[in-house]
């Protein structure tokens, strides 16, 4: 049995500390009953069991709550694309990237579904969003120019980029439509579209 005394065992009475992950789906389930708009950072830190203060010590806002980790998985791919063999063919790279990097545990299936549901669907929120999508497309461009021997701010690698968000999102949106598919399956299938010229 683990240790209940001693001196790295917690406080009786202290709170565990919340962790960003444990605020995020607090913040989601506060979104799903109550409306994005009718929850405020503090009805979130309260139900949290935190201080306001210490939200935004995890978040800049409610906004970026939803959103989640996006910059470390941005920073991931990144690192994805920087080891990718030369060999492999561009737009298999981009799909393999795409799906893996969209691949959910059962577990996180229904906060997945809430979290895109919000993002698609809440207008505060789309509005939100044109940013995180620019950097979203801002790595796919950086691996296209590098594969297409093209500035980054070329059209061939900004077409890339929009494209690849493009079929995304229409795979995004029919997961959400149909409850019972399967999201990597539909961007695996969007995405090789893609690249045969939806022939």
């Amino acid at each position: 049995m683990p240790r209940t005394t001693g001196p790295s065992a917690p406080r009786v009475g202290r709170r565990p500390r919340t962790s960003r992950a444990e605020l995020e789906r607090v913040a989601l389930r506060l979104f799903a009953e109550r409306g994005f708009e009718e929850t405020t950072v503090d009805d979130i830190a309260a139900a949290a069991g935190i201080g306001r203060r210490t939200f935004f010590r995890y978040y800049g806002s409610k906004n970026d709550v939803v959103w989640g980790d996006f910059e470390g998985e941005l920073e991931r791919m990144r690192a994805w694309f920087a080891e990718c063999p030369p060999q492999a063919p561009m737009m298999d790279a981009l799909r393999e990237a795409i799906v893996e990097f969209n691949r959910l545990d059962p577990g996180q299936v229904p906060w997945h579904r809430l979290r895109m549901t919000l993002i698609l669907e809440v207008p505060a929120l789309q509005a939100h969003s044109t940013l995180r999508y620019a950097y979203w497309r801002a790595v796919v461009a950086g691996f296209a120019a590098s594969r297409l021997g093209r500035p980054v701010d070329d059209l061939m690698p900004q077409a890339v980029a929009h494209a690849c968000l493009g079929v995304s999102v229409a795979a995004y949106e029919r997961w959400l439509r149909h409850p019972g598919s399967d999201l990597g399956d539909l961007l695996d299938t969007s995405m090789a579209a893609l690249a045969h010229g939806f022939g």
